[in-house]
C-alpha cells in the first residue's frame, strides 16, 4: 500500500509564496528511543519576509540562523495537532538552519490495521519507532523537495528513510553509535523516518540490466532466529526486482529493504517496505504482498500520483503483482481473483460508491474494492482490448516518460493510446467517470440459420464493451461440440448479434473478464459484506462475561460502522446484515431455534473457531462466528478483517487453516428454436 496522503493542503496554506524550484532539505537527526528524545537540525533554502512551518508540539525550535546570524523565532497557533512556527528572514534570504528538539510521544500499541492508515504522530520506543511524513517531525519546506537525511542512533537500534544509502558506520569501539547518511535526489512530498531493534541481513543482487543492488532484512531478533524467514524474504525480493526491471525498465534505487514494523502497517515507499513484524511471520506475504510493494518503486515511488488527479498506481500494481501471479498459478486462480473484485465491489452499498477516479487511497472497504480491485479490472480490459504487446509497450513508455515526476490517469492514457496506435479517450472516460457499472443480460436466444441469434440488453446509460459470449453445444450434435468463445462489441441499450456457430446455450462473460453489476443471486455472501456494512447488528449469543466481551471487541475490529446489538428474536427482520457470534454449542442450538441452515461441511468443526457467511436465505444477511471457548474468540478480532473476500474460514488460534468463497452461479440462457 502507498503510504498515506495527506495536509497536502496544510503545506501550501503554510508556503503561499513557495517556488516550485525543487530545494535540497538536509537534516542532521539524533534519536534515542529508549528516551522517546528527538535532537535534530534542518537546512533549506528560503526567501522572503519569513518561513512558516509546523512542528508536533511535542517539538520545539531552539535556534535559526543564516550564514551564523540568528533569526528571531514565533511559535503560532496549533491546528491539527501541529503547531505553526515563524521565523523572521533577511531580506537576501539564504539557507537556513533551524535546530530543534523534544520528547516524541510514545509509540501508540492499540493502533489497529484501521488505525494506520490515518494521520499519526511522530512515536518512539526501543521496540520500534516511526515518524511519519506529515507527522510535523521536521520544518517541511511547503512544497517538493529533494532531501539528504543524517542519522545517528544508539548502538542497539537501526534506522533508515526512503532513498540510497550513501555512507553506513556499525557502533564500534571509538563510535558507539550506528550512523546513516540516505540520499533522495528526487521530488520527495515527504520523509518517513523507521528506527528500530534491528538486526541486518543482505544480499548484492544483480539485475537484468547489469546494475547491482542491495537487499535487505532489518528484523528484531525474534523474527531474524525465525529458520528461514529473512533468507526468503531476501530470495524473493530479488526476484521481484528482476521481474519488474525487466518488464517495466531499470530499478530507480541502488537497494531494497523489507523493514519490520511494530505496528501492523503495510506501506511501500521509495527503496523499503514497511511491514507489521506479525504480518510478516504469514506464509502467503511472500508469495503475494511482498512483491505488490516491490513494484511500487515503479508505481507510486518511482512516478508518483498527482493528488489532484485521482490515483491509478494502486491499481496498477494490483494487476501487475497480485493478479499477475493469480495467472502465473493457475486459469482457475485468476478467475477466483476476478470474482472477489466483483464480490468486493457488489459489497459496497450503493450510496457509497464513488467513480474511480475521485480516488485517492484507501482508508476502508469501499476504497479498496474501488482504487484496487476496479482499477485492476480496467488494466485488465485494456490489454484485451489492445493486445498483450501493445499493453507492455504502454507499460515500458509510460515508464520511460513519466519516472521521477508526477503523473496522472490522462498519462497513462497517452501511452497506451502512441503504444496502440489508437484513441482511448472513450474507454478510459467511461471506466474512470462514472459510479455505476455495466448491468447487462442476454435477453433472448435463438436458432437462425447460419448459426445462433444472440440478442443483449443494458440498463441505463450504455457502457461501450468488448463482450466474451460462450457458446455451449451437447456431445454428439452435428457441427459444434462443447464450448466456443465469441468475442462483440456492445454499446446500444439492445442489439441482436449473430454468432455464426449453432449452440444449445449461450453464457455472458463466464470467465468474468469485464467489470460489470452482478445479481445478487450469482454472487454469494462474502465476509465484505459485514466489514462494509452501514447498520450493521450483533447478536451475542453467551451469557457468560469474557465470551460475551471477546464477542463485542470481534465485532469492533471486524465492522467500518458500529453495530447494534440485537436478539434472536428480530434476527431475520430488516436487511441490514446481523452478525451471530458464541461458542459452539450456542451457535448450533441458535440455527437450530431460528430455521436457520446448519453448521456446514465447510468450516465444519475444524479448529478453534469457525467464521462463515449463509448462503440463499431470504431477508436479513446473517454470518456466523462459532469458537471453542472465549480464548479462541478473542484470537479471531486480528485476522479476521482481513478476509472480507472470503465466505467461510477455520482458525487455530489466530492462524486460519482452511477458507473459501461459495461458488458463484453463472446460469446459462437456453437457445429456442
Amino acid at each position: 500500500m502507498r503510504r498515506w496522503l495527506l495536509r497536502l493542503s496544510l503545506w501550501l496554506l503554510l508556503a503561499p509564496g513557495a517556488a516550485f524550484a525543487l530545494p535540497l532539505l538536509e537534516l542532521d537527526v539524533k534519536l534515542d528511543p529508549d528516551r522517546r528524545r528527538l535532537e535534530a537540525s534542518a537546512s533549506l533554502p528560503v526567501s522572503g519576509p519569513a518561513f512558516r512551518f509546523v512542528l508536533h508540539p511535542s517539538l520545539a525550535v531552539q535556534r535559526a540562523e543564516i550564514d551564523g546570524k540568528a533569526l528571531r523565532v514565533r511559535p503560532g497557533n496549533s491546528a491539527n495537532d501541529l503547531r505553526e512556527w515563524r521565523i523572521e528572514l533577511p531580506s537576501a534570504g539564504g539557507r537556513l538552519r533551524v535546530d530543534y528538539a523534544g520528547e516524541l510521544p510514545p509509540l501508540d500499541r492499540q493502533r489497529d490495521h484501521r488505525g494506520v492508515l490515518t494521520a499519526m504522530p511522530p512515536m518512539a520506543s526501543a521496540e520500534g519507532s516511526f515518524l511519519p511524513a506529515y507527522g510535523g517531525w521536521y520544518p517541511h519546506p511547503g512544497q517538493a523537495h529533494s532531501y539528504r537525511v543524517h542519522l545517528s542512533l544508539p548502538a542497539s537500534q537501526r534506522g533508515l528513510v526512503p532513498g540510497n544509502l550513501l555512507s553506513e558506520s556499525l557502533p564500534s569501539a571509538a563510535d558507539a553509535r550506528y550512523r546513516a547518511s540516505i540520499d533522495f535526489p528526487h521530488a520527495s512530498d515527504g520523509i518517513e523516518l523507521m528506527a528500530g531493534p534491528w538486526i541486518m541481513r543482505e544480499k548484492r543482487h544483480r539485475l537484468p540490466g547489469g546494475e547491482e543492488v542491495a537487499v535487505r532484512t532489518l528484523f528484531d531478533a525474534e523474527l531474524d532466529a525465525t529458520p528461514g524467514l529473512s533468507e526468503g524474504y531476501l530470495e524473493d525480493a530479488a526476484r521481484y526486482l528482476s521481474r519488474y526491471s525487466a518488464h517495466i525498465g531499470p530499478y530507480p534505487w541502488r537497494g531494497f529493504s523489507i523493514v519490520a514494523a511494530p505496528l501492523p502497517t503495510g506501506f511501500g515507499m521509495p527503496a523499503l517496505t514497511y511491514i507489521g513484524r506479525d504480518v510478516l511471520k504469514l506464509p502467503f506475504i511472500r508469495a503475494t504482498s511482498l512483491g505488490h510493494e516491490v513494484l511500487h518503486n515503479w508505481w507510486g515511488n518511482g512516478v508518483r500520483i498527482d493528488p489532484a488527479q485521482g490515483n491509478w498506481s494502486e491499481g496498477l500494481t494490483t494487476f501487475m503483482a497480485d493478479y499477475a501471479y493469480r495467472e502465473d498459478a493457475s486459469p482457475q486462480a485468476a478467475y477466483e481473483m476476478r470474482l472477489s473484485w466483483l464480490r468486493d465491489a457488489a459489497a459496497v452499498p450503493a450510496a457509497e460508491r464513488k467513480p474511480l477516479s475521485a480516488f485517492r487511497y484507501r482508508t476502508h472497504a469501499a476504497g479498496a474494492s474501488l482504487g484496487y480491485g476496479k482499477a485492476a479490472m480496467l488494466f485488465l480490459m485494456l490489454r484485451d482490448d489492445i493486445g498483450e504487446q501493445a499493453f507492455a509497450r504502454g507499460i515500458r513508455l509510460f515508464w520511460e516518460r513519466q519516472r521521477f515526476r508526477a503523473a496522472s490517469w490522462d498519462d497513462l492514457r497517452s501511452a497506451f493510446e502512441q503504444a496502440s496506435g489508437r484513441s482511448l479517450d472513450g474507454f478510459f472516460a467511461q471506466w474512470l467517470q462514472r459510479a455505476d457499472g455495466p448491468r447487462v443480460r442476454i435477453a433472448a436466444a435463438r436458432s437462425v440459420a447460419g448459426g445462433t441469434e444472440v440478442t443483449l440488453e443494458q440498463e441505463g446509460q450504455p457502457y461501450d464493451l468488448r463482450l466474451p459470449l460462450q457458446l455451449q453445444r451437447e456431445e454428439g450434435k452435428a457441427g459444434m461440440a462443447g464450448i466456443e468463445l465469441h468475442v462483440v462489441r456492445f454499446g446500444e441499450r439492445r442489439r441482436s448479434f449473430l454468432l455464426k456457430s449453432p449452440a444449445d446455450a449461450v453464457r455472458l462473460d463466464p470467465d468474468l473478464r469485464v467489470w460489470r453489476e452482478l445479481d445478487a443471486a450469482q454472487l454469494p455472501p462474502i465476509w465484505r459484506q459485514w466489514i462494509a456494512a452501514r447498520a450493521p447488528r450483533l447478536v451475542v449469543l453467551s451469557a457468560d462475561g469474557r465470551t460475551a466481551e471477546a464477542a463485542r471487541a470481534l465485532a469492533a475490529a471486524l465492522f467500518e460502522n458500529p453495530p447494534k446489538e440485537a436478539d434472536l428474536s428480530g434476527l431475520r427482520e430488516g436487511r441490514e446484515p446481523v452478525l451471530l457470534v458464541g461458542l459452539h454449542a450456542e451457535v448450533d442450538q441458535a440455527l437450530a431455534r431460528t430455521g436457520l441452515p446448519a453448521r456446514p461441511a465447510d468450516p465444519g468443526t475444524r479448529g478453534s473457531a469457525q467464521a462463515w457467511t449463509i448462503p440463499g436465505i431470504a431477508g436479513a444477511p446473517v454470518a456466523v462466528v462459532s469458537a471453542a471457548d472465549a480464548e479462541a474468540l478473542a484470537a479471531l478480532s486480528g485476522p479476521l478483517p482481513h478476509y472480507g473476500g472470503q465466505s467461510w474460514l477455520a482458525f487455530e488460534g489466530r492462524r486460519a487453516i482452511a477458507r473459501g468463497a461459495w461458488p458463484a452461479l453463472m446460469p446459462a440462457v437456453p437457445v429456442r428454436p
